[in-house]
């Protein structure tokens, strides 16, 4: 490759690197907004949006989103905590800090779809994925009966606390509220009084 060839390829991959850079920070801050403005000078780009939004909203069933939660839970092997916690040459990795990290991964690619739906202001989807996400939760503490949570401890209720706190910070719709309260007293019982109380 030729010095010109070379510096044309750097410069192309820099221009990707930037162009990601600002990706990400419209993603960030000002996505609504920009699309907003699109829709209105071009119809054929406001058909666009249209058609890749409908692509993301798709119906959300809260019984298949916990049926996912648990199935996910339940698969974790309690010979993973074993083989990488204890002594290791990079020092001492406690079993119940493994356990809880392990959790946290399962979790994360719901929270991930959750989080989409808020940003995209999907209110009445979110709300039924953050259901989803709970049941799953609270089944894995109540029917789960795997050696993988005899070393979770408290996870499931820290991550139902978390998970519920999450979307309630991102929740816009102040009727979702009520019934969230109302599905958590209906499907999550054992849960529900210590948490309802604090509200």
């Amino acid at each position: 490759m030729n010095k010109k060839a070379l510096k044309n390829k750097i410069s192309s991959t820099s221009k990707i690197s930037e162009k990601n850079k600002i990706m990400d920070e419209i993603r960030a801050k000002y996505a609504y907004e920009i699309l907003n403005r699109l829709a209105d000078e071009d119809v054929k780009i406001s058909k666009r949006i249209e058609e890749l939004a409908f692509e993301y909203q798709r119906e959300v069933n809260p019984d298949d989103v916990a049926d996912g939660v648990f199935h996910d839970l339940d698969n974790l092997e309690v010979e993973d905590v074993w083989d990488k916690s204890g002594g290791t040459r990079h020092g001492y990795v406690d079993p119940y800090e493994l356990a809880s990290e392990m959790f946290e991964d399962v979790l994360e690619p719901y929270l991930e779809e959750l989080r989409k739906f808020q940003k995209l202001s999907m209110d009445e989807e979110s709300k039924l994925h953050c259901m989803g996400i709970l049941k799953g939760i609270y089944k894995f503490e109540i029917d789960a009966t795997t050696e993988f949570k005899d070393w979770s401890g408290d996870d499931p209720h820290v991550y139902f606390i978390q998970v519920l706190e999450e979307w309630e910070k991102g929740n816009k719709d102040l009727n979702n509220l009520d019934e969230m309260h109302l599905f958590i007293k209906k499907n999550c019982t054992k849960w529900s009084q210590n948490y309802l109380k604090s509200k």
